[in-house]
């Protein structure tokens, strides 16, 4: 599969943008055990012409995390193109346009999926995006508004003609934010569309490497997808990976592997902060993680390592899992 003349190799695995979750730290962490490419957290079109500090943070990207993509988001077609403009100046490998995310003070301001109730306005920020950049520019959206308005294959169409080179579609509507199962066919009627020449990477519901190998297979997608999943989980990667060379689950490793995996994600992210935001920032990786699902009694301890304020007695906690505990129960 290639977007323009980046070339991410066959059936390619992609880590997908989430706000407060696809730091440089996950992000880095997420390419070291084999995502193809990786997203940054997405960025307000309003806040980032304004300067805001917090939001320009988000543009820092890294080199050994190339390809990467800047994600954007915004209502307005004249605040969108200035973004774009000075995410371009970031250098990113490829722009992508937030026309998916469902949380109301996106959406419901008319933002992210908010612009499924709008198409003629998505066709009209995409095509001057388009036109603003020299970097490639790609597209993440969903099926429709509701049930009743699944309007994404007639709509992929019109997105391919503003200039668009990938699309993503995440399999539900924005009523569903992310309840329900994933719809994968309408995703599968895009990439068989003859009229549909760009790459189609489908996203949702994919939690195994089993889940990834059956839909590249039976929707024919160019590539997958992976969000929520690889919380607190970046070796899901390497998970899919294999399986789709080999056809093999790869054989699990100690649990104190895992375990260390998620300190050095926590000392990475202080690293990049200090130690107050890197914590913070990672609480949600250790909140979500399969790693600790399936450990009896573990309330008392999950309570504690989440209210931790100090690396060295998070750290302390961490450590302290394998002795107090069956971990041969826990999940990876």
């Amino acid at each position: 599969m290639k977007i323009r003349d980046i070339d991410l190799g066959l059936n390619p695995i992609f880590l997908a943008p989430m706000e407060d979750v696809t730091d440089p730290a996950f992000r880095l962490m997420c390419k070291r055990f084999g995502a193809d490419m990786v997203y940054t957290e997405f960025v307000s079109s309003d806040a980032l012409i304004r300067l805001v500090n917090r939001t320009t943070e988000k543009l820092n990207i890294y080199e050994e995390e190339r390809p990467v993509a800047i994600q954007i988001y915004g209502k307005e077609t004249d605040a969108m193109v200035e973004a774009a403009k000075i995410v371009e100046a970031a250098k990113p490998d490829i722009l992508d346009i937030n026309f998916g995310c469902p949380v109301r003070k996106v959406a419901g301001k008319g933002a992210g999926s908010g612009m499924m109730k709008t198409p003629e306005k998505m066709i009209e920020i995409t095509k001057a995006v388009v036109e603003a950049v020299n970097i490639p520019v790609t597209v993440k959206t969903r099926l429709g508004w509701d049930d009743e308005s699944k309007i994404i294959v007639d709509l992929a169409e019109k997105l391919q003609d503003c200039g668009i080179e990938a699309l993503t579609v995440h399999g539900r509507t924005r009523a569903q934010m992310y309840k329900g199962e994933a719809d994968w066919s309408l995703i599968g009627d895009i990439k068989n569309n003859p009229r549909m020449h760009i790459p189609i990477i489908g996203n949702g519901d994919i939690t195994s490497a089993q889940q990834a190998k059956e839909h590249f297979d039976r929707y024919g997608v160019d590539a997958i997808m992976v969000g929520r999943a690889a919380i607190g989980r970046p070796w899901i990667f390497e998970q899919m990976k294999h399986y789709m060379q080999t056809g093999q689950e790869l054989e699990a490793k100690p649990f104190e592997w895992y375990l260390s995996i998620l300190k050095e994600q926590v000392q990475s992210s202080i690293d990049r902060f200090d130690e107050r935001r890197g914590i913070i920032h990672t609480r949600r990786h250790l909140a979500a993680t399969n790693l600790f699902k399936g450990i009896a009694n573990f309330r008392d301890t999950r309570i504690a390592m989440l209210r931790a304020e100090s690396v060295e007695e998070l750290f302390e906690i961490l450590d302290s899992i394998p002795q107090k505990y069956d971990v041969t129960t826990s999940l990876v």
